[in-house]
């Protein structure tokens, strides 16, 4: 059984979950509109030049969450997700997931959005296992910051193989692994998977699996 891992924004949605979440607030006034935009911008835009300050960002991610009640969240986060993420599920996506379901491939996502964000995606796409920035929740209330090491860049990696060696990941190994991504801020672990695959990918993460000779893929519609 081999390891099929996916990024999800931009590979198998075809949109930034993380900004979508962040422009959602905003449009529905949850946030002030104008401050939060303005840094949501500037995060992603961040991210996209490979320069992403993965703590400053964690911190505006998760400082959302602090200000509401479990209920509230929740609510917003079924209005975000049939609002902004179903339209944008790309089909070949999920016919690769299924190709993957059928060989009897492990399937898995590794992101850089937080948790709390994207559980309900990973989930709606019918995968069960998730690494992703986990955001402290202390008595029902989030406090702002988060447990572990950020997945994002070498830390998606890392947060691999410390999945690798709990009791659920210990008896998988690394042959045979697939990873599928758009982004070069992901190339820690397209490196070292057996089957690196480029979906829809940003300029340099396609000039990088040219000249390594990569799989590519493009299915935006």
């Amino acid at each position: 059984m081999a390891l099929a891992i996916f990024d999800l924004d931009e590979t198998l949605i075809a949109s930034d979950s993380d900004h979508e979440w962040g422009q959602f607030l905003a449009d529905n006034n949850i946030v002030d509109p104008e401050v939060h935009k303005e840094k949501n911008d500037y995060f992603y835009q961040q991210y996209l030049a490979g320069e992403l300050n993965i703590d400053e960002y964690l911190d505006f991610a998760c400082s959302v969450l602090t200000r509401f009640d479990l209920p509230t969240l929740h609510e917003y986060r079924r209005a975000f997700v049939a609002e902004r993420i179903e339209p944008v599920i790309l089909p070949a996506a999920e016919e690769i997931i299924a190709s993957h379901r059928k060989a009897g491939d492990f399937l898995m996502v590794i992101t850089s959005t937080i948790q709390f964000v994207v559980e309900p995606i990973v989930a709606r796409l019918g995968i069960e296992t998730l690494i992703a920035p986990v955001p402290e929740l202390i008595d029902d209330r989030y406090t702002g910051r988060i447990v572990g090491t950020p997945s994002f860049g070498e830390g998606k990696l890392l947060r691999l193989n410390e999945w690798l060696q709990s009791d659920v990941g210990a008896s998988f190994n690394m042959e045979g692994s697939f990873f599928y991504s758009d982004s070069h801020n992901d190339l820690p672990l397209l490196n070292v998977v057996d089957h690196p695959v480029a979906v829809n990918p940003d300029d340099k993460l396609r000039s990088v699996a040219n000249e390594k000779q990569w799989k590519v893929l493009d299915i935006r519609d």
